[in-house]
């Protein structure tokens, strides 16, 4: 569902950040009637696996992965998965659903006793991996991302991938600095609420 109101000049009617760049991906479905979005999750992805600054995540969320390309790409060729955002190590930003639409990237997941995650969460990907981490324009840019995200939906958590499907994902993985996000965050939602400055 659709939020009522949100801060004007950040998003179209349809729910693309105009920030953003849009890549639309065909992996994506309405969310259930009179659902809202609750929870952001942080997922970590790097295609091929621990190597960075290639187009192939944009292929693989938009079914268009070359799987000749490297012998991993076979085991994920059935896979129809997307985020609603990517964020490259560059910090550009990337989304591939409309944050009204229910994009398919938690799967089988539970957040405080409610199953399938992907009905009420926004889904964020950070290019990266469990074994290094992330750079200072990534946790810019998805600080200030989750900011202006709260500004249009009640979101009451953060959580990443591995919070919600234990066991299953390890996802953004021991070297994301939640410390780090939490504070950034509070700088830029002190931001979102102060006055303008203009005449």
């Amino acid at each position: 569902m659709a939020p009522e109101s949100s801060a004007p000049g950040l998003w179209d009617a349809a729910g693309w950040l105009h920030e953003a760049r849009r890549v639309d991906s065909p992996n994506f479905d309405a969310r259930p009637v009179g659902e809202t979005v609750r929870l952001l999750v942080i997922h970590a992805i790097s295609l091929p696996p621990n190597q960075f600054g290639g187009g192939e995540v944009e292929a693989f969320f938009t079914n268009q992965l070359q799987t000749a390309a490297h012998p991993f790409f076979e085991q994920i060729a059935t896979l129809k998965v997307s985020a609603h955002f990517y964020i490259q190590r560059t910090g550009a930003l990337t989304q591939f659903v409309s944050a009204d639409q229910r994009a398919w990237h938690a799967g089988v997941s539970m957040w405080q006793g409610r199953e399938r995650c992907n009905d009420f969460s926004i889904g964020v990907e950070l290019e990266g991996c469990d074994t290094c981490g992330f750079t200072k324009a990534q946790y810019q840019r998805l600080a200030k991302l989750a900011a202006v995200l709260q500004t249009r939906y009640p979101i009451e958590a953060i959580k990443g991938h591995a919070d919600i499907a234990p066991g299953r994902k390890t996802d953004p993985g021991p070297f994301f600095d939640w410390l780090r996000l939490r504070r950034l965050l509070r700088q830029n939602t002190a931001q979102q609420l102060q006055p303008s400055q203009a005449a």
